[in-house]
């Protein structure tokens, strides 16, 4: 499989799970249906600490924990809830990585960012949205980590947000040994197009929220031009 094959496989089973999804559900079923699902379109194994799915809801959400730590709650899922759903399928050693927030309103899975109708949620999303659209418009290929990692944590606390992750960082390469991939993060002077694919996955809260929010990509250059893979 190449690159783009795997992370089909992720986003497949990203749009399974919101068929499924529904309150009563418990996250450890959540985990066990994306697993089984990446497995069954083509994964051999997980790359991240052989977990294929790192699931969290409600304010579990604005928790961020390495995979050595994770552990899936069994707590159920509301009818109104936020579900953060990241995936890390993998075939050959070649890497998918991908991750959305689900919101559930009235028991149903909310289709479109505009139809949510908590305003908190809307706005976290909302603000993933701009900050991949930042990603877009503001890297060039002579764009390091590091700049972007300033460029985009600027972003995020003049925004009135915070980042969450426990390593401060955006996103990372994709390699074939996760011991070997680099941050965006501080001091990080490689430049983003002499990596074949990088992942940017911003997890963001705003101060004294209980929620958290996450969207991720895997992005390319072809050219000079940025892509998502």
């Amino acid at each position: 499989m190449e690159y783009k094959n795997v992370q089909d496989i992720a986003k497949e089973t990203m749009s399974y799970i919101k068929t499924v999804i529904a309150p009563g559900i418990k996250l450890t079923d959540v985990r066990e249906l994306c697993e089984d699902k990446m497995m069954s379109l083509g994964a051999d194994s997980f790359w991240y600490w052989d977990i294929g799915a790192f699931v969290f809801s409600g304010d579990e959400t604005a928790v961020s924990v390495s995979g050595r730590e994770y552990v899936t709650s069994d707590r159920l899922i509301g009818s109104d809830d936020i579900i953060t759903i990241d995936l890390s399928p993998q075939n050959n050693n070649i890497w998918g990585d991908y991750a959305r927030t689900v919101v559930i309103e009235n028991g149903s899975v909310i289709g479109h960012i505009d139809e949510i109708k908590n305003a908190e949620w809307r706005g976290g999303l909302l603000m993933e949205e701009c900050l991949h659209r930042e990603l877009m418009e503001f890297v060039t290929p002579r764009t390091s980590f590091e700049e972007l990692y300033y460029h985009i944590n600027g972003m995020i606390t003049g925004s009135g947000f915070v980042n969450l992750d426990f390593m401060e960082n955006l996103g990372h390469s994709i390699v074939k040994d996760k011991n070997e991939r680099i941050y965006i993060e501080n001091g990080n002077k490689t430049q983003l197009s002499e990596v074949g694919y990088f992942t940017f996955e911003p997890h963001i809260s705003v101060p004294t929220s209980m929620y958290g929010y996450k969207k991720e990509n895997i992005y390319y250059f072809s050219g000079n031009k940025l892509k998502e893979l």
